[in-house]
């Protein structure tokens, strides 16, 4: 891995990273209205990878509180360009996302993934994750008449 790679925090002061990004980062070109909502809300959470000004990874979650639980950690995303994965980068993406997470008080972090995502559970078997049985279920919420 090039030692010239750095995995910090997104925030306010540093945003204007995601000006350029490598392919396969993100799932679709970055929207300049949810790019200011999430750096403007404080449990919105990511980190980057940098290499010489190329974001070329991310990883992304949400600190949430409950009233019977204290505050968790939901990793949302984590996308590595293909051309850097395999390299290690995505398990460093999550450790600073989990100390992120500790830092706002959080005592566990959880995700979800596809049972065939055989490379996203290689990543969170390395990283010490424990797998559970989960069933996945997803709502379209779009507008009533």
């Amino acid at each position: 891995m090039d030692s010239s790679l750095r995995i910090q925090l997104l925030d306010s002061s540093n945003a204007s990273v995601l000006d350029c990004v490598a392919p396969g980062v993100f799932d679709n070109p970055i929207d300049p209205r949810w790019m200011g909502e999430f750096i403007a809300d404080p449990r919105h959470h990511m980190v980057i990878a940098l290499l010489d000004g190329l974001v070329v990874g991310m990883a992304s979650a949400v600190h949430y509180v409950h009233p019977d639980k204290p505050p968790e950690l939901w990793v949302n995303e984590v996308g590595v360009a293909l051309t850097h994965r395999s390299q290690g980068i995505g398990r460093q993406l999550l450790r600073a996302l989990f100390e992120q997470g500790r830092a706002v008080g959080c005592t566990d972090a959880w995700l979800g993934t596809e049972e065939s995502n055989t490379a996203a559970r290689r990543l969170y078997a390395a990283v010490d994750g424990e797998e559970e049985p989960m069933v996945y279920v997803t709502f379209e919420l779009e507008p009533e008449d």
